[in-house]
C-alpha cells in the first residue's frame, strides 16, 4: 500500500523545488557571465555549439577546426536530441541553460534515494544540499559545455529506479547515460556488478553489464574509428599502456606493476584528498561498496599524467559524485558518519565549496581580457552570418553557428588564409597555446596579402576581411 505523505514532506519537497530553480539560475548567470567574459573556449564549448547547429540545420556536424564528425569524438548521440531547442532559436544558452538544470535536478533523485533509504527529512535535505556544494558542480558548469552533465541525474535516477524495481525507468536511464559520453559505459558496467553483488537486482545489474559491454565496444570499435578514422580522442592520454583501448585493456590486466606505479604518486594522492574532503563527514570503510561504480572513471583519472583530469575544476570528476553520494546515504543508514545533524552538514559543505570552487575567478581571471571586451565584440558584429573565420579560441564559441571556423592555435603555424572569410586577432590577449610569433607573422601575412583588408582595429583587437573581386 502506498503511504501518503504528510505535510511537512510536502512543504519540504516543494522547497527542493525552489532551491533546484535557484540553483539553476545560479549556474546559468554564471556560465553566460563566463561566456560574455570571452573566457568560454572552442575546446569545448565551441566543438559542440558548433556540432549541435549544424544538426539542427540538417547539415553533417563536422567539426571544421577538429576535422571529425562529433559522433567520432566521444559517440555522444545524445547531442542530436540537444539539436531541438536550436531548431526553434540557435542559441549557445541553450547549453548552459540544459546543463544548468540538470546538475541543479540531481537534488531530486538525491532526496528520492535518502528516503527510499529510510532516512530522516532533515538527513535527506541535508544530502540534497550537500550535492548542490560539492565544487565540481559549480566548477565543471563554469568549464563550458559537456554533455555528461546530463547523466548526473541520470545515474542517481538508475539507482533509484534499480531499488524500487521500476526496470523500464531504470532501462531508460542506462541508455541515456550511454548516450552522454562512450567512456560511461564502463561505469555502467560496474554499476552492474555492484547491484548484483550489494544490491542483489541480478537482472537489473545484468541488463546493465550487458547494455555497457555491448555499446563500449560499438562506440569504440566502430563509431568512432567510423567517423574520426582513429582511436578514442583520449587513448593518447594512455599511451604507457598501449596505442589503442584493446591494448590498454591487456596491459591493464596483464602488467600490474605498471599500472600501480603510476596510481601511487603525489599528484593522485593530492587529487583524492580535494575528491574526498567534500564528503569525508558521510564516508566510512563499512559502506565504501557504492564507490565501486565509480571505480573505472577513477581508475582513469588517476592512471593518466593529463593534469586536467586531476583537479576539481573540470568536468572529469563530475560523474564520481552521484556515488560519493550513495556512500553518505549507506553511511548515514548505518548511523555512522562523523556529522549527522543537518547544520553540521550545510555548514562543512559550505566551508568547502568557498575553499574549492572557483567563484574567485569573476574578480580575477575571468577579467583579465575586459579592455578589448568591447573591441572583440565591435568585430564580431562586423562579422557575415555564415562566413568562414579564422578567430582566437576564446572567440569561436561567439562565432560557431557556421560550417567553416577555425582557432588561431600553434599547432597550426602557418593556417592556410584561403580558407576564410574574416581573420580575427587579438594582440593583447593571446590566449592557451598561442605564441606572440604566431600572431605577428599572421599579422604580417594579412597586411601584405594582397586578398584581405583591413576592417576594423581597435584596443589590438584586429578585423580582416577578405576582398571582393566580383
Amino acid at each position: 500500500m502506498t503511504k501518503s505523505k504528510n505535510p511537512n514532506e510536502t512543504d519540504i519537497e516543494s522547497s527542493l523545488i525552489w532551491i533546484i530553480i535557484i540553483a539553476a539560475l545560479i549556474l546559468f548567470i554564471s556560465s553566460s557571465g563566463r561566456h560574455a567574459l570571452f573566457q568560454s573556449t572552442a575546446f569545448d564549448l565551441g566543438i559542440f555549439d558548433n556540432a549541435i547547429y549544424l544538426i539542427s540545420q540538417g547539415k553533417e556536424p563536422i567539426i571544421s577546426f577538429r576535422g571529425l564528425h562529433i559522433l567520432g569524438d566521444h559517440a555522444a548521440w545524445i547531442l542530436y536530441f540537444l539539436a531541438i531547442p536550436y531548431k526553434i532559436y540557435p542559441s549557445v544558452y541553450w547549453l548552459f541553460f540544459i546543463q544548468a538544470l540538470s546538475l541543479a535536478i540531481g537534488v531530486l533523485p538525491v532526496w528520492y534515494l535518502a528516503r527510499q533509504a529510510d532516512l530522516s527529512q532533515a538527513q535527506g535535505y541535508s544530502l540534497a544540499i550537500a550535492y548542490l556544494f560539492y565544487p565540481v558542480v559549480f566548477n565543471a558548469n563554469l568549464f563550458d559545455f559537456h554533455p555528461e552533465v546530463i547523466a548526473i541525474p541520470l545515474i542517481l535516477g538508475s539507482v533509484w529506479a534499480a531499488r524500487a524495481k521500476k526496470l523500464w525507468w531504470f532501462v531508460t536511464a542506462i541508455i541515456f547515460i550511454l548516450g552522454c559520453k562512450a567512456v560511461l559505459a564502463l561505469m555502467v558496467m560496474a554499476i552492474g556488478m555492484w547491484l548484483i553483488v550489494r544490491e542483489k537486482r541480478i537482472i537489473y545489474g545484468a541488463i546493465a553489464i550487458f547494455a555497457g559491454i555491448v555499446w563500449f565496444i560499438i562506440a569504440t570499435q566502430l563509431i568512432i574509428p567510423t567517423f574520426s578514422g582513429e582511436e578514442a580522442a583520449a587513448v593518447g592520454r594512455y599511451d604507457f599502456l598501449g596505442d589503442s583501448v584493446q591494448e590498454i585493456a591487456r596491459n591493464l590486466i596483464f602488467k600490474p606493476g605498471l599500472v600501480l606505479s603510476k596510481i601511487f604518486t603525489l599528484a593522485n594522492l593530492e587529487y583524492l584528498l580535494l575528491l574526498l574532503i567534500p564528503w569525508c563527514w558521510g564516508l566510512s570503510w563499512k559502506n565504501l561498496h557504492p564507490l565501486f561504480g565509480a571505480t573505472p572513471l577513477l581508475l582513469l583519472n588517476l592512471l593518466t599524467n593529463y593534469q586536467l583530469q586531476k583537479d576539481l575544476i573540470h568536468q572529469y570528476s563530475l560523474p564520481i559524485l552521484p556515488f560519493l553520494v550513495l556512500a553518505a546515504i549507506a553511511t548515514l543508514q548505518s548511523k555512522n558518519g562523523w556529522l549527522q545533524s543537518r547544520k553540521a552538514i550545510a555548514l562543512w559543505s559550505l566551508i568547502t565549496w568557498l575553499a574549492l570552487a572557483k567563484f574567485g575567478y569573476f574578480g580575477s581571471k575571468y577579467l583579465q581580457s575586459m579592455d578589448t571586451r568591447m573591441a572583440t565584440k565591435t568585430a564580431i558584429s562586423k562579422i557575415a552570418t555564415k562566413a568562414s573565420v579564422l578567430a582566437p579560441a576564446t572567440v569561436v564559441p561567439h562565432l560557431s553557428h557556421r560550417p567553416e571556423i577555425e582557432a588561431i592555435d600553434n599547432s597550426i603555424p602557418e593556417p592556410d588564409l584561403d580558407r576564410f572569410q574574416y581573420v580575427i586577432i587579438n594582440s593583447r590577449h593571446l590566449g592557451i597555446n598561442v605564441s606572440p610569433e604566431l600572431i605577428d607573422n599572421l599579422l604580417l601575412r594579412l597586411e601584405q596579402s594582397p586578398y584581405f583588408q583591413l576592417d576594423f582595429r581597435q584596443d589590438d583587437v584586429f578585423l580582416f576581411s577578405k576582398i571582393s573581386h566580383s
